[in-house]
């Protein structure tokens, strides 16, 4: 890794080592991240702008091609990619005291937020001003994947050059992806693994295949000790398998969710993905509303310990190593092909969510924040907000919610 510019000279936490590394206080980190993890509203994007803008823009702890690489190896591990990139910059400033700290300072406000509402909409008889903002929110979901993958498809196709294989191939993960999030559910990931090691082999890199636990033995016992051994093993498969971002996963989180266990109907499901977008941090903070629904608070708290501690393993014990990662070119191969396969996930994980919709008045709902977001090109935020105000206009209607 290079060496980042000495913290800014203006702020009081800041201290510089001798070689000029940045050696920032904890306090700072804990406020800083904290702030972020508050004001994080929009997904990955809006994460990674904020860390640009405090790291390397604003105070100059991080050289920015370094948080460049932060960017590109985070997106090449499992797992939410912004969490990833928030405990690295912590982690670069702090070690590991500093990459813990900031990463729970980063996933606690929404955290916090997200167990809130789930306990507001979950429990009890909520008003049906609540229960119509949040079918209104869940019809907009399936638009804002449909974005969440278009966004992607740029960059993503850029890297397959222009060579007719190359492009003949991404369309052919793309499509096979998208058809394996319809029909396979939580078999998805296995088809995001092939797409990388199928591309990995057609540019050369032959794909080492070690013999080694599955990451989920550990847990595997506990899905026969209860709810809550169910709830652990589900969030470590979230953690541990969500390539390519929180929608990719949606197939098993719903087929655990709502499918095999019934913590949570259909409808239900589409209330906890929009809590997921509608709150600062992670889609993956989904898992905290199947844990909440499942077995309360405890399970709400349980379902995101488990469900992160994957990012915090693969981020402290490998940080030293994302410049190498980076530059690997069998990686590059790898991601070249699995790429494209998250691409196609996320629009297959769109009509698992659109057939999730009960009632005839949230179509509408639904086409409206369509066209906000892929016409108009709007934010998620507001689509979901909005979506969200059409479902109390219905509520006090008298429109069926149930």
């Amino acid at each position: 890794m290079t060496a980042s510019q000495p913290s800014d000279p203006d702020d009081p936490d800041g201290l510089t080592t001798g070689d000029h590394s940045p050696r920032v206080s904890l306090r700072t980190i804990v406020a800083q991240w904290t702030r972020i993890g508050i004001t994080g509203f929009g997904g990955p994007p809006a994460h990674i702008s904020l860390l640009r803008q405090l790291c390397v823009t604003k105070r100059g702890w991080i050289d920015a091609h370094e948080f460049e690489d932060g960017i590109a190896a985070t997106n090449l591990l499992p797992g939410p990619a912004s969490t990833q990139l928030a405990i690295f910059c912590a982690w670069r400033l702090r070690g590991w005291v500093g990459g813990l700290l900031g990463g729970v300072c980063f996933i606690a406000p929404g955290l916090i937020v997200i167990l809130g509402l789930s306990v507001l909409l979950l429990s009890g008889h909520p008003a049906p001003a609540v229960i119509g903002a949040a079918a209104g929110a869940g019809a907009a979901v399936a638009p804002v994947a449909v974005q969440a993958g278009a966004t992607l498809v740029p960059a993503s196709w850029q890297r397959t050059g222009a060579t007719r294989g190359g492009r003949m191939r991404w369309v052919a993960y793309a499509v096979i992806s998208a058809a394996s999030a319809i029909l396979l559910g939580p078999w998805l990931v296995l088809v995001l693994l092939a797409a990388g090691a199928v591309e990995a082999t057609c540019q050369g890199h032959r794909p080492r295949i070690r013999r080694a636990p599955h990451p989920g033995l550990a847990l595997a016992g506990w899905a026969s000790v209860g709810t809550l051994g169910s709830v652990a093993w589900t969030a470590l498969k979230v953690g541990a398998l969500s390539y390519g971002g929180g929608f990719v996963i949606i197939p098993l989180m719903r087929a655990d969710a709502v499918d095999r266990h019934q913590w949570l109907t259909g409808d239900e499901f589409l209330y906890a993905v929009a809590l997921g977008q509608i709150t600062p941090g992670p889609v993956v903070q989904t898992v905290s509303v199947i844990g909440y629904a499942a077995a309360g608070i405890a399970g709400g708290l349980l379902a995101a310990v488990v469900a992160f501690t994957p990012s915090f393993v693969f981020v402290l014990g490998g940080g030293r190593h994302f410049d190498r990662l980076r530059a690997n070119p069998a990686a590059q191969a790898f991601l070249s092909g699995a790429g494209p396969a998250a691409i196609g996930a996320i629009l297959g994980s769109s009509v698992l969510l659109a057939r999730s919709i009960t009632h005839t008045w949230q179509w509408p709902v639904l086409a409206l924040a369509a066209i906000w977001l892929l016409v108009f090109k709007r934010g998620v935020v507001s689509a979901l907000i909005g979506a969200a105000a059409l479902g109390v206009a219905a509520a006090l209607a008298g429109l069926p919610l149930h």
